[in-house]
């Protein structure tokens, strides 16, 4: 989607939206500083336009968390902890950032929260992807948190699926949301190693970390007001746009 963070949504466009929620949920937060990492100038400008720093990185970074980290190491004060908020991710989660952040700092190398899916919501989302394959992704993830895989497919599949529905008001499947959060180091790491086969067969850069053996903490957080899974395609503004229009603006003012 060409120039997609200048896209509107509903008036606003989508890095405004972006930056509009990390601002209300860093709110309080000690020693925190939000930053728009790009490699293209008219967006860096939009983004200081609405009173957010920006940094130029370089076109050949190909990953977003790659551009964060490039970001981070061009602050005057380099932090320990790097978290990498996708762009085209405005209708986070309430709690979502707070909560990767506190994982973070109880020493994480990696964080990033996911949702249970009800089975409306599994619905909803295996429908979603008759129309737009990949855009949204899960997660299979271990009882003690830790992330197994990621995948635009819906994982797991699910055996007697009908007699679980009876049984449970979860399905088995949650959805992973686009915020990662670091250890500065394992970034490094991370940034220093080239994709893998599988990150460009699924197109995850998540991946990447679990086949380097990085553990991925997940940290489960409450669905948001209207469930959307990023802004990947002219589809997806135009569900989040009805979403908008019936349930009211998620978005806060900015400041």
């Amino acid at each position: 989607m060409p120039r997609k963070p200048l896209r509107l949504i509903a008036g606003r466009t989508l890095l405004h939206r972006t930056i509009a929620m990390a601002r209300a949920a860093t709110h309080g937060l000690a020693d925190v500083r939000l930053v728009v990492a790009t490699d293209d100038r008219e967006i860096a400008d939009h983004a200081e336009e609405v009173g957010c720093q920006a940094v130029m990185t370089d076109s050949a970074i190909s990953t977003g968390s790659g551009r964060a980290l490039a970001a981070a190491q061009a602050q005057a004060e380099l932090p320990d902890l790097v978290v990498n908020l996708q762009g085209d991710s405005p209708f986070q989660p309430e709690g979502a950032l707070g909560a990767v952040i506190t994982e973070l700092r109880a020493g994480a190398q990696v964080a990033t929260p996911v949702i249970a899916l009800s089975w409306s919501a599994l619905d909803a989302l295996r429908d979603h992807k008759v129309r737009s394959p990949f855009s949204g992704t899960t997660c299979a993830r271990a009882e003690d948190g830790r992330a197994l895989w990621f995948s635009k497919a819906i994982i797991p599949a699910i055996r007697d699926e009908a007699k679980r529905r009876e049984a449970q008001p979860l399905s088995p499947v949650w959805r992973h949301v686009g915020l990662y959060g670091y250890a500065r180091a394992a970034l490094e790491r991370f940034e220093a190693t080239p994709p893998t086969a599988l990150e460009r067969l699924e197109g995850l850069e998540q991946l990447r970390l679990l086949e380097l053996g990085i553990p991925v903490t997940t940290v489960p957080i409450d669905p948001p007001l209207f469930d959307s899974s990023g802004i990947d395609t002219e589809a997806d503004i135009t569900r989040v746009e009805a979403l908008i229009a019936l349930h009211g603006d998620p978005t806060p003012p900015l400041p």
